[in-house]
This record gives C-alpha cells, sequence and structure tokens, in this order.
C-alpha cells in the first residue's frame, strides 16, 4: 500500500493520470523487478521505494513527448523505460531492444506475467537491427552519449520521427559535438522523491 501511494502522489505531481489498472500492473512489474534482481542483478536500486521515483515515475516523465504509433526503447536494461510507457500508452507499439541476454529474457517474462500485447521484445545491437519499419519515436535513457547514439541508430528514426534521449545533468558537451542535421531542444525534468538533475533532449532530423 505504501508503494501505491508513494506512485499515486508522484503521478499527481507529475500532472498524470493513469487508469488504475494501469497503476496495478506498474506495482506488479516493480515486484517482478525486485523478486528478479535478487538473482540476477538488473538494476543498481535494490529499494522498492527507491524503484517508485527512479524507475517507474523517472520513465513516466517522458509520458507527454511520446509521438506515435511506433516507439523504440533503444538500450532497454531491465524494461526502463518501456514497460511503464507502454502500460501508460496501451494505444501505441513499443519495442525494446538490448544486446543482453539476461535482461531481454526478464523483459519477455514481465510483458508475459503482465499481458503486455504492445511490446515486442528484440535481443540485437542496435547498429545491426534492421526492422521492417522505421520509429516515430526513439528513447535512449542510460545509453552511450548523444553523438554515439545517435550514429548507432539514426537509421532507425523514421523522416518525421525523433529522439527522447534521458540524461541527468544538462548534457552541454554532448550536444555540442551533436554534427549538423538535428535540431535539439533540452526539457528540465522534475522527478518527485529524485533528488537528482533530470534533463530530456529532443532530436529531430532537420529537414
Amino acid at each position: 500500500m505504501k508503494l501505491e501511494k508513494r506512485l499515486q502522489q508522484g503521478l499527481r505531481e507529475m500532472g498524470l493520470e493513469l487508469p488504475p489498472a494501469a497503476v496495478e500492473k506498474l506495482l506488479n512489474f516493480l515486484q517482478l523487478l525486485e523478486k528478479w534482481n535478487q538473482a540476477y542483478n538488473l538494476t543498481a536500486v535494490r529499494d522498492p521505494e527507491q524503484m517508485v521515483p527512479r524507475h517507474l515515475l523517472d520513465s513516466l516523465s517522458v509520458l507527454p513527448y511520446l509521438q506515435g504509433p511506433r516507439v523504440l526503447d533503444i538500450g532497454t536494461g531491465a524494461g526502463l523505460p518501456g514497460i511503464p510507457l507502454a502500460l501508460a500508452r496501451p494505444d501505441l507499439e513499443f519495442t525494446l531492444l538490448d544486446s543482453n541476454a539476461k535482461k531481454t529474457r526478464f523483459a519477455t517474462q514481465a510483458l508475459h506475467e503482465l499481458g503486455l500485447k504492445n511490446v515486442a521484445v528484440v535481443q540485437e545491437r542496435v547498429e545491426k537491427f534492421h526492422p521492417a519499419e522505421k520509429f516515430d519515436t526513439l528513447i535512449a535513457r542510460a545509453f552511450a552519449s548523444i553523438p554515439d547514439m545517435l550514429a548507432a541508430s539514426r537509421h532507425l528514426c523514421a523522416p518525421n520521427g525523433r529522439f527522447l534521449v534521458m540524461k541527468g545533468v544538462f548534457p552541454q558537451e554532448e550536444l555540442a559535438a551533436v554534427t549538423d542535421g538535428y535540431r535539439a531542444e533540452v526539457k528540465a525534468l522534475t522527478i518527485p522523491g529524485l533528488d537528482a538533475a533530470r534533463h530530456m533532449v529532443i532530436l529531430a532530423p532537420a529537414n
């Protein structure tokens, strides 16, 4: 109950409203993550109370910026931010991409247990991933520097698509290293219960 209260309060402070079923499944996902974490070391965060702001609310902070219908989570790890976002937006199609077999196994099991139908998990390196269709939104959280991320994944971005790159402190040097061809906009994010700087970089190909 304590975790649910913390999650609900955080969502309210962020101005996000999710149906009760989605909130319940977010908490179920947290339980799964905690359980698997004991054996597989999926995330450095061990305390479920800390997982609420650092994993759930942090992931959901980019919710207002998603454009669809196709969303790619690059280097999803334990399904973050892809699974929380997919629970919140069942109308969009998500692909969770990671080269780590242990982490994609967890993500696949989580989808099965949560009954998520709008998500596919792919175990592959991003530069080798060549799907039939490109993506409208590409999200990277804790995945390489911005120039390296663009170099590895620009072939996956639809003509009118864009990247959402989740960062801690304002990534001044990384942005300065982005070559021509992209428009960048940076938004400061406030995550309730997280006493750390969070920024999101929106990168759109300059047409």
